[in-house]
């Protein structure tokens, strides 16, 4: 598995197939620990994951790992983390389709490399990469849906999207994704 995925990681640091490749500091493959339990897809990496070539390591990333710490998660122990895109857009834009077009073989083969049961789907830009039919993250989140390689996928709220909806009352942001992660953590615990 980690040969597979380092030779992968290899062809993706030296890919020029768009324009991201030629503003880009670093090209962010993954983060976490690769694991056919539980992988993460987010949407493009930021001005910090650009800088040090991992995923979610800015404020987004912080309130990720105290989400996934709170039901006894870990990026380090338990979640490969990974991006629709390896390369961050300008100004931290949405992903063009022609980019999402360019890196989706990288992302195709980490999924097919780990095979995990469990993928969680963080934000808009993901969701419509892995679930084009669905529209809006909003009525998405929370459900599951039959993914690659008979995985359980489940669509979540982008941990930068939390960070900008501050209340913790029932029906927030906030808190929907707190149901949200007990139900994760309920499913990943039944995984042998």
């Amino acid at each position: 598995m980690y040969e597979k995925l380092n030779l992968i990681k290899s062809i993706c640091a030296n890919c020029k197939k768009c324009e991201l490749s030629k503003s880009r500091t670093n090209v962010v493959f993954s983060g976490g620990i690769p694991n056919s339990k539980l992988m993460l897809i987010g949407e493009a990496p930021g001005y910090w994951e650009d800088m040090k070539g991992e995923p979610f390591v800015g404020k987004a990333g912080q309130l990720l790992d105290k989400i996934f710490a709170c039901v006894g998660l870990s990026r380090q122990k338990d979640v490969y983390i990974c991006n629709t895109i390896k390369c961050r857009p300008p100004e931290n834009r949405n992903p063009l389709p022609e980019e999402k077009d360019a890196c989706r073989e990288y992302l195709d083969a980490q999924i097919e490399i780990l095979k995990p049961k469990i993928i969680l789907i963080c934000g808009n830009v993901a969701l419509n990469t892995m679930l084009p039919n669905e529209h809006g993250i909003t009525k998405a989140r929370g459900k599951w849906f039959d993914g690659p390689f008979n995985s359980k996928m489940m669509p979540i709220f982008h941990p930068s999207y939390l960070l900008r909806n501050d209340s913790r009352e029932k029906g927030s942001p906030k808190w929907l994704m707190w149901q949200d992660i007990k139900e994760i953590k309920r499913v990943y615990d039944l995984i042998e």
